[in-house]
């Protein structure tokens, strides 16, 4: 039989104390977002903490994380194969973009052509052909966030967290950023699981809504 594909939470639940802060037991399917919402300190970071494998052993957790039917509770984070974007792009600034965009290469890549060639491709996929040789601090703010998203991309996962991604970018930019990212999930079927405070992207995603707190 084969392995189920997506990111399944199989009875889910994160304590701290007595408190229950996340109860989840649902499966996101390959190209499908789940957007889970809520106030400060209801759980959203916790649930991801959880995803990733950082959890603070303050926590109590039960249940079981899988992804295409693996058990990520028995892998280290390095492991996973998740891939996250946060509010910022955390791109190194004595860098440039392509020795950027190099960190997210996985070791198989080898020989320089070869790694050069996938970094120009990755570029050419969001409308950055040539921008490899260029300082970040030259980069518009999408411009930004499209590197960071090839960068995440080229280390191949299998299932994407967005962590507030799109919190700082103004709206017409947002909007623009939050469809390449969702077209890409879809594009490549990564089940998609994105934290916000904003009612808008959980409208730009579709899918189910989970609301902590």
């Amino acid at each position: 039989m084969p392995e189920a594909r997506g990111l399944r939470f199989e009875h889910v639940a994160i304590s701290l104390g007595r408190a229950r802060l996340i109860a989840l037991d649902c499966t996101i399917g390959p190209g499908e977002v789940l957007t889970v919402m809520g106030p400060s300190g209801s759980g959203k970071s916790t649930l991801l903490a959880a995803i990733t494998g950082t959890l603070d052993p303050v926590f109590a957790m039960t249940g079981r994380i899988r992804l295409d039917g693996r058990d990520l509770m028995r892998l280290p984070t390095e492991a996973r194969r998740i891939g996250i974007l946060f509010q910022d792009e955390y791109l190194f600034p004595h860098l440039s973009v392509g020795a950027n965009l190099a960190f997210g290469l996985k070791p198989e890549v080898r020989g320089r052509a070869a790694r050069r060639a996938r970094i120009e491709a990755a570029l050419a996929e969001v409308g950055l052909a040539g921008f490899a040789g260029r300082d970040p601090a030259t980069l518009s703010g999408g411009q930004r966030a499209r590197v960071a998203l090839q960068r995440m991309l080229l280390a191949e996962p299998r299932a994407l967290l967005l962590d507030e991604a799109f919190s700082k970018l103004d709206t017409g930019l947002r909007a623009q950023v939050r469809e390449l990212v969702f077209d890409t999930a879809r594009r490549r079927a990564l089940p998609v699981l994105q934290v916000t405070h904003d009612h808008s992207d959980a409208a730009a995603a579709g899918g189910e809504v989970v609301v902590l707190g």
